[in-house]
């Protein structure tokens, strides 16, 4: 047994380690924290007992109290050093009550067997050896696993099919660990190197998850922030991601089109409408523009009635796109506004050569501005009502 010792130091040591670890991760809540304390603190006990009981066996100038109080926490914390595995999988199962259940009863069992010796017997030179209710120990044992492997596949079930083998993996590594040393007996101390090792595979698992889990938040923030809540199309942080992008150094591609749009009378309709007719208006114009345009660029909102969008197409389709877009504008009807005008400026890549994507788009905010000027004159509607 002088592998014992050292394995044992060891054991203590990589748990030390996880706690350091622990404290350093910014990402774990401080609630989170304290089960995984709590967590290391029963493995280190448990593996303590072991090892007294392991080196007060067999000396003859110990108290037999002593190394029966060693087996009683032992045989008490061994299973619960398993169990504590549960506590890191923060579940909620009906297996965790009856694990838990189990291992309080088994508590009360080991407390009455310190004094009865149901669990171990002595020799006259302290040598001890299972009693006749060791096997109740076992029966212990051997439920405490079904319910952990059952929790596990429980748990399991919240990831992703490499996660689950990642997860599953690690419990059979703990248990071939137990296996080894109940079949090998003897000189054979495998049990909480295993357990010690399966903490830290949690620990890596366990991170790796939370990581996902923050990249999948993320992507969840980046695709609520690129999209338009009131519209459902690009949002002006998409537009404004779309500028970086177009803003190269690189010459600008000939097909690229940019569009200007503005929707005609919308302050008038908030006015006396109110805004709910109001967003129904941009709602609308959205929905005409996107309508049209979704198959060869995109439409991004920009302001309130403002859209942009950004095409890929040849000069021969602009006069087919807007054809199309004026027909669907005269047919659009909301149920509180029941016409919608639109006035549009464009820029095209091809015919503006050299110059950069912000140009480009002050090139058709300009034009859009001239139409909804001409649009003001031919209505002979006051603009600054507008």
């Amino acid at each position: 047994m002088k592998y014992y010792t050292p394995l044992t130091v060891l054991v203590w040591i990589s748990l030390a380690v996880l706690c350091i670890l622990v404290i350093e991760n910014g990402r774990i809540p401080k609630d989170r924290k304290k089960i995984l304390y709590l967590t290391y603190a029963i493995v280190a006990a448990a593996a303590l007992a072991e090892w007294a009981g392991v080196q007060l066996s067999g000396n003859p100038d110990v108290s037999p109290w002593l190394i029966r109080i060693a087996k009683f926490f032992d045989y008490s914390l061994t299973p619960l050093a398993g169990g504590a595995i549960l506590l890191q999988l923060r579940t909620k199962s009906l297996c965790r009550k009856i694990l838990f259940t189990v291992l309080a009863a088994n508590a009360l069992f080991q407390t009455v067997s310190v004094f009865t010796g149901w669990m171990i017997t002595l020799d006259a030179g302290n040598n001890y050896s299972h009693g006749p209710l060791y096997f109740v120990y076992m029966a212990v044992y051997l439920v405490s696993f079904a319910l952990v492997i059952a929790e596990f596949i429980i748990y399991g079930k919240n990831f992703r099919k490499h996660n689950i083998i990642s997860l599953l993996s690690t419990l059979v590594f703990s248990i071939t660990g137990v296996v080894l040393q109940e079949i090998l007996g003897g000189e054979v101390r495998t049990v909480y190197i295993s357990l010690a090792l399966c903490m830290a595979f949690l620990f890596i698992h366990n991170s790796e998850f939370s990581q996902l889990e923050s990249d999948e938040r993320l992507r969840e923030q980046m695709i609520q922030i690129s999209v338009d809540p009131l519209t459902g199309i690009a949002s002006r942080y998409a537009y404004n991601a779309a500028i970086q992008e177009l803003s190269s150094p690189d010459e600008l591609p000939e097909d690229l089109v940019v569009f200007s749009f503005d929707i005609n009378g919308l302050k008038t309709t908030n006015d006396l409408a109110g805004h709910n007719a109001g967003d129904e208006l941009i709602c609308g114009g959205s929905k005409c523009i996107s309508s049209v345009f979704s198959s060869c660029g995109t439409c991004y909102r920009t302001g309130g009635d403002e859209f942009i969008v950004i095409a890929n197409i040849g000069k021969e389709m602009i006069p087919e796109l807007m054809s199309r877009l004026e027909k669907i504008t005269q047919d659009w009807h909301g149920d509180i506004v029941h016409s919608l005008s639109l006035s549009y400026g464009k820029a095209e890549a091809s015919e503006h050569p050299g110059v950069s994507f912000e140009k480009l788009v002050s090139i058709a905010d300009q034009e859009m501005y001239k139409a909804k000027s001409r649009y003001y004159e031919r209505t002979g509607i006051l603009r600054r009502l507008y």
